[in-house]
């Protein structure tokens, strides 16, 4: 990208003549990508304002949490090897392979009649998913240098938090106007026009580096995890926790956990190192990342339920009244952000984080059928401030926690534990609300005169037969199931309160400049996205090297080459260095800075003789070389120091190969880059 030298308001700014501008393929392409990312994200949010529609369509409300536990659970298992097969094989037709997957599995979660299909159907949705994400990413390293990258995958996480607004508002609108069902086909014609797209303007290599995929670790890991959801949502409700069926997921689980650690000490690219869990900081935050899932995803389940059964709210009006606690997830977590990117300090977020989370779940306890709406808006909020204060800083301070090597997939680990963590909750909030749903509508429900074919069991499958019951017994019945529903919070405090005791224990380590400053809605993504420690590096150098501004950029290289120079004549010179020769009218007028700047720039480097005139255009004497040399040079360093102690004697050669290419990038155009690694 050119830094202009006079900021200009971002609709008055474009890029320095054709040979500066990303090409309207690579525009395209990443539009499509961002449709795909869209699609698997929108997934994780927009079904939960549909599942009191769906349960009472389909009925098994015991079975309603693993709605989205299906589908979180195969994603989360899923993302590491979606993510390693794109290094080995190519990363264009796993996409498409993805998106395939996907609408396949939309289509059939849209004809599912029961709900052992659609939990079916949506673990295969689940699959594509984790496909769509971890590959979305990723290729927009293959299209744009690292430059360009950190702007794009800043789009990525915007999207991210988008849909965890829209998701819940356009799952209400389908679900009132049309029919759950369009909850999954509107990701078809979507869908589509993705995979066209990506099969007509997508052109990236076929396959880039070599890689051995963990398939072993992969299946483990997920089968551990598969174990565990398992116990936790069938144990208590589908069978005693006594029973042999619970007993023997338990033990398969501890199996299977153990054969996880025997392979991953031999794994020649394991899933999850377990020289990370050597690293206190890093174990932590696991933990803690589990818990910030566990909370956020059970809540998000089941506060839909809430609203439709108990408080009779429309399916859309309840993505409304859910916008309070998005509204405090992303106010905390940006505030919380650009606080930790000023200060360099953040132990004080996952700890008040962490209590501010066990609070709200105790104030969402406090509700029942008469709350009114500024109350509930006022819970939601609190909840979703105290996810978004720790939910920015725990990968940040997984990444200044680990060495380089470890950086990718210290990030995807980070986030594997929030999404299992999510899976685990989800599955957990289920079990609790089932059981105590059951007891309740038969204490509330004895003794009362019922119409027939009313029960505990019909009332269970469907929620909206609570309409036809007598004014007394269907008081009692929207007390139980709002207590039910509000006891699962408190159930979930004590697990959130062990987390804000283990935030205590963390050590406040002096933040590394590369990853001081995360993008926030980096962090909202629920499933974990690999990328490589070079991608890690890329994104942050590329947004805290030019953060200051784009002026203040020459200002401060010029006074560390040492240059007595204005910053427009520094920006002039590194550009008649780029490209040899250079009509400065020409330039002035393609990057949209004042000609009087431009020109007057001009003049102060031939009055210095360090640049000469040919005719309109200008080339460098030796002595403007020998400057532009140190400019460079004074780039690079400042974008080294943001390394911190990763810029050491050992340092890696693809360090030195992106500053070298992130130096010459901003410092002048990208009509010469050099060639990105493989």
């Amino acid at each position: 990208m050119t830094h202009d030298v006079n900021p200009r308001p971002a609709g008055a700014r474009r890029r320095a003549g054709s040979s500066e501008h990303v090409p309207g393929g690579v525009l395209v392409s990443i539009g499509a990508l961002l449709l795909g990312m869209l699609l698997a994200a929108l997934d994780q949010t927009i079904v939960s304002t549909a599942l009191p529609t769906i349960v009472s369509d389909l009925g098994g409300l015991e079975h309603l949490s693993w709605v989205v536990t299906a589908y979180m659970l195969a994603a989360t298992a899923a993302t590491p090897l979606w993510g390693k097969l794109g290094d080995q094989y190519g990363r264009k037709k796993l996409f498409q392979t993805a998106i395939v997957i996907f609408l396949i599995g939309s289509a059939l979660c849209g004809l599912a009649q029961n709900m052992p299909q659609l939990i079916g159907f949506r673990a295969l949705q689940g699959l594509g998913g984790g496909g769509l994400m971890v590959l979305s990413m990723a290729i927009v390293g293959d299209l744009v240098s690292p430059r360009e990258r950190g702007k794009y995958q800043g789009l990525f996480g915007a999207v991210f938090g988008a849909t965890s607004v829209l998701g819940p508002l356009l799952g209400g609108v389908f679900t009132e106007h049309l029919s759950w069902r369009w909850v999954f086909y509107i990701n078809l014609p979507v869908g589509v026009v993705a995979l066209g797209v990506i099969a007509a303007a997508l052109h990236i290599p076929a396959s880039r580096a070599r890689h051995t995929i963990d398939y072993l670790g992969t299946f483990l890991i997920a089968s551990v995890a598969a174990c565990l959801v398992l116990v936790a949502s069938l144990g208590g409700t589908t069978w005693d926790w006594g029973s042999a069926q619970i007993v023997g997921l338990a033990v398969l689980g501890v199996v299977l956990a153990v054969w996880f650690v025997a392979v991953e000490r031999k794994a020649a690219e394991p899933v999850i190192p377990l020289k990370l869990f050597r690293i206190r900081t890093f174990t932590l935050s696991a933990v803690i990342s589990f818990v910030v899932g566990f909370a956020m995803f059970g809540a998000m389940t089941y506060l839909p339920t809430f609203l439709q059964v108990v408080q009779g709210v429309s399916p859309t009006m309840s993505g409304v009244h859910m916008l309070p606690m998005v509204a405090g997830l992303l106010i905390a977590s940006t505030v919380s952000g650009q606080i930790v990117s000023r200060t360099g300090r953040w132990k004080v977020f996952p700890v008040a984080g962490t209590a501010v989370t066990t609070l709200g779940l105790l104030l969402l306890h406090q509700l029942n059928e008469n709350s009114p709406t500024g109350e509930m808006s006022a819970y939601f909020f609190v909840f979703g401030l105290g996810l978004g204060l720790v939910m920015q800083v725990l990968v940040l301070i997984v990444q200044n926690a680990v060495g380089y090597e470890d950086l990718g997939v210290a990030t995807s680990g980070a986030t594997f534990f929030r999404s299992i963590g999510a899976s685990f909750g989800v599955a957990i909030f289920g079990t609790v609300f089932t059981g105590r749903l059951g007891d309740k509508l038969t204490d509330a429900l004895r003794g009362q005169e019922l119409p027939a074919g009313a029960g505990v069991d019909s009332l269970k499958a469907d929620p909206r037969g609570i309409a036809e019951l007598p004014p007394g017994a269907r008081a009692g019945a929207l007390h139980a199931y709002s207590s039910a529903i509000t006891d699962v919070f408190l159930y979930a405090a004590p697990v959130a309160l062990v987390a804000f005791v283990l935030a205590w224990f963390l050590r406040e380590d002096r933040l590394r400049g590369a990853v001081r400053a995360p993008e926030p809605t980096q962090t909202l993504a629920s499933n974990p996205v690999e990328r490589s420690s070079y991608d890690e590096v890329a994104r942050a150098l590329s947004l805290l090297g030019t953060r200051a501004g784009r002026r203040e950029v020459y200002v401060r290289i010029t006074e560390r080459a040492g240059c007595d120079l204005l910053p427009a004549a520094s920006w002039l010179l590194l550009r008649i260095a780029r490209h040899g020769h250079v009509e400065p009218g020409t330039l002035a007028e393609r990057n949209m800075v004042p000609l009087t700047v431009v020109t007057q720039a001009a003049r102060q480097l031939e009055e210095r003789r360090l640049a000469v005139r040919e005719g309109l255009g200008m080339r460098l004497s030796d002595s403007g070389r020998e400057v532009a040399v140190r400019l460079a040079a004074a780039r690079e360093e400042s974008l080294s120091e943001l390394l911190g102690d990763w810029w050491g004697p050992d340092r890696p050669t693809d360090l030195r190969e992106l500053v070298a290419e992130l130096g010459a990038e901003m410092c002048g155009s990208n009509a010469e880059r050099p060639a990105r690694r493989a």
